[in-house]
């Protein structure tokens, strides 16, 4: 039984380790909305050509917007960030502005300010006006 209670003890604390904020290493453009629209756009009116046709014209849609996004300096804001696992993800972030080296949380695919939870969302800057 003492054994068992070590155990438990070990595991416990194991268990309730910290937690570790992820970690903005930096920011990147993103034309996905560009990209999207492009895309979309291509599809109508390459199937004019049939099947084929839309497929292709959503292809060069796509690198069309994404490229004229970009040109026209209108690209949204995405972030590099280190996950608490290490690893180097790239995550879009529309409604938040970071600087590199602040501390997130990651919330379903988007980055937000350490401490935010659902309830406490409306005490946070938003797309950095307060």
């Amino acid at each position: 039984m003492k054994n068992f209670g070590i155990l438990a003890l070990g595991i416990g604390m194991l268990a309730a380790s910290s937690v570790y904020a992820a970690e903005i290493v930096s920011e990147v453009a993103d034309q996905t909305s560009g990209q999207a629209t492009g895309g979309m756009t291509g599809m109508m009116v390459g199937s004019v050509g049939g099947p084929i046709g839309a497929l292709l014209g959503a292809g060069v849609g796509a690198l069309v917007g994404g490229g004229a996004q970009e040109v026209t300096g209108l690209s949204d804001r995405a972030y590099i960030v280190r996950t608490d696992s290490g690893e180097l993800k790239k995550y879009r972030s529309p409604n938040y502005v970071f600087a590199v080296g602040d501390k997130v949380v990651i919330h379903g695919n988007r980055p937000r300010p350490l401490g935010w939870t659902l309830e406490t969302a409306e005490s946070f800057a938003y797309n950095g006006v307060n």
